[in-house]
């Protein structure tokens, strides 16, 4: 099995990912404490300054929307906030995030001393007993999913141990709760979007090695997802599809952290079964997304859901989770190359990038407009899931195989990284190839005019010879470019890695990969295609869908469109200009659009 780097051990340095983290990183700091502290607060009784009348709604300090004190879900935000904090917090050794963490943390203490010693929830105890009766309630175990997963990231990732005995006695509140519950329904765990919860559960018995925590598992392990895949039947299409997708992540770490090996056979079944009724067997947008309207859209029916409200955000994130479980498993690379349009087309896409803010859906319609959150009035779901993604990239990077002593480079995104590789301390600087000006994309003035945003530079330093592999995208549009040292190698390319012996002392690899603009067409309709460039989704400046008029190949139609300054050429070397067309248009990267109308299939018309 492979294992992602220590989040402790990588640091995003330059480009959009680090744009994007830093814009994320200050939202974090930005959120007033007691704000987001303040569904907490009021169900323990606790009474904020200056808030125990509200004479002025619009001027009172509190957070609105999903995150508002009417609100069934209230509270789920900071669970989400505090799992980005404490990603950040590692990977970017940030003191400033880590102090305000660790005030939350105390906080919710404090909540939970008042609270009676065990429930630290910013919803009522009762919500949860609702779920037994035949009355309304709005997902109380997905609310308190992000409560136990914040407080269990942040001792992960920060050693606070602080925040481990609150989730503890937390849990003991769950047993006595089921044990209680289940006696009026025997189904009640599997009630209130609480897919996530088994990953909890197995998490903390990892930490633990508490035998509690195997009670718990034992109640929330046998979902209705598990018997459906396991019978081959379409566990998912009309179904919600972020209330599906966590479930995987239970299956996966169960898989990863019981003992008994007929147990992880079948867990690790039930992952890859639900991954191929997601993905394989059913077909998706260039961009990853296949549902609509929050539900898994019918297998190979993409066409027919075009509208305003597909790819909601979360599953993006939650999709990237089940995949990277699958390819610490497999080391198949098809998952990194789904990682990678996602992060490209769904981390980057549904993050605005002037404001950090997320957008709840990316509407695949012709003339469509991204709809962007405020930063204290909506707080859907997508924020949570957003701020966690933007501190996914470091985890992303690399991954190490230490029973083949070797490490795989999985995502081309600049950073800093070190290792320990069975005794073998190694250290990897990654960037593009080419003079910095503060962006990722560079470009040399002594080049004679060649640019690739995907030429790629590795400085190693080890202690002993090790092997590397770099992951050939399956984009690529011919075989890579590899020198190590200034000299070209000849490799051979095995499932989806060029091999590398990279020596003791220092090592310099340059890669190169080759890249062009491909059109994707969608399998009920293949006239209907989207054009992408290596893993970028091109987005047409252009409020309706006027077609794309070719002979040979769509993509023949584009010319390259580029700004050549300094603070713009960069990220303006995936834009382009049709030609030849009845109305010309741009084209520019999926993740670039902020307000412009734009649309991303084109009906496909051959002379």
């Amino acid at each position: 099995m492979l294992r992602t780097t220590d989040k402790r051990n990588v640091r995003i340095t330059g480009g959009i990912f680090r744009e994007r983290m830093d814009l994320d990183k200050a939202y974090l700091m930005e959120l007033d404490t007691q704000c987001l502290l303040q569904n907490f607060y009021i169900e323990a009784g606790i009474i904020m300054p200056g808030l125990q009348v509200v004479p002025d709604p619009n001027s009172a300090s509190l957070h609105w929307g999903w995150e508002s004190p009417t609100c069934q879900l209230r509270g789920h935000f900071l669970g989400h906030w505090m799992s980005a904090a404490a990603a950040f917090v590692a990977s970017d050794n940030d003191v400033q995030l880590k102090a305000k963490l660790d005030k939350i943390v105390s906080e919710l203490a404090r909540c939970q001393e008042l609270n009676g010693g065990e429930w630290v929830g910013a919803i009522p105890e009762k919500y949860l007993d609702r779920l037994a009766r035949p009355e309304y309630i709005w997902s109380p175990q997905y609310t308190m999913h992000k409560t136990v997963m914040g407080l269990v990231d942040t001792y992960r990732f920060t050693g606070n141990e602080q925040a481990l005995h609150i989730a503890d006695k937390l849990a003991d509140w769950y047993i006595k709760w089921i044990e209680r519950m289940s006696k009026i329904d025997p189904d009640i765990a599997y009630k209130g979007e609480q897919g996530g919860m088994l990953e909890e559960w197995a998490e903390l018995y990892h930490i633990t090695k508490d035998k509690k925590y195997l009670s718990l598992i034992e109640s929330y392990k046998n979902s209705y997802l598990f018997k459906e895949l396991g019978e081959g039947r379409d566990a998912l299409t009309d179904n919600h599809a972020n209330a599906s997708i966590p479930v995987s992540h239970g299956s996966a770490r169960l898989y990863e952290v019981l003992s008994d090996e007929k147990a992880r056979a079948y867990y690790r079944d039930m992952t890859e079964k639900f991954w191929a009724n997601a993905v394989e067997d059913r077909g998706m947008y260039a961009t990853t997304g296949a549902n609509a309207g929050e539900f898994w859209i019918p297998k190979h029916k993409m066409a027919q859901y075009i509208g305003d409200t597909d790819q909601e955000f979360c599953t993006v994130y939650n999709m990237v989770r089940t995949a990277d479980y699958l390819y610490r498993w497999s080391g198949d690379t098809r998952y990194l190359d789904y990682i990678e349009l996602a992060l490209y087309n769904g981390f980057l896409a549904q993050q605005n990038g002037v404001t950090g803010m997320p957008t709840y859906f990316l509407p695949m319609r012709a003339g469509a407009r991204k709809k962007w959150g405020t930063k204290r009035n909506d707080f859907w779901c997508c924020y949570g899931t957003m701020v966690q993604a933007q501190s996914l990239y470091p985890s992303l990077v690399y991954y190490a195989d230490e029973e083949k002593g070797r490490i795989n480079a999985a995502q081309y995104i600049p950073c800093e990284a070190s290792f320990d590789l069975n005794g073998n301390h190694i250290t990897i600087s990654q960037t593009t190839d080419m003079v910095s000006y503060n962006n990722q994309v560079f470009f040399d003035e002594h080049s004679g005019g060649e640019k690739t945003r995907w030429s790629i530079r590795l400085e190693i330093n080890a202690e002993n010879p090790f092997d590397f592999r770099l992951r050939i995208p399956s984009w690529s549009a011919g075989k890579p470019i590899i020198s190590q040292n200034g000299t070209r190698l000849s490799y051979e390319e095995r499932d989806g890695y060029a091999l590398v012996a990279a020596g003791a002392g220092s090592t310099v690899i340059s890669l190169v990969i080759p890249s062009k603009v491909r059109a994707k067409p969608l399998d009920d309709e293949p006239t209907l295609a989207a054009l992408v460039d290596g893993p970028i989704v091109l987005a047409g400046l252009v409020d309706k869908d006027c077609g794309i008029v070719y002979e040979d190949d769509a993509a023949d139609v584009l010319c390259q469109r580029t700004e050549h300054t300094y603070s713009t050429y960069v990220w303006r070397q995936n834009c382009y200009i049709t030609a030849g067309q009845p109305v010309n248009f741009e084209f520019k990267p999926l993740y670039d659009i902020t307000d412009e109308a734009y649309t991303l299939y084109f009906t496909l018309k051959k002379k």
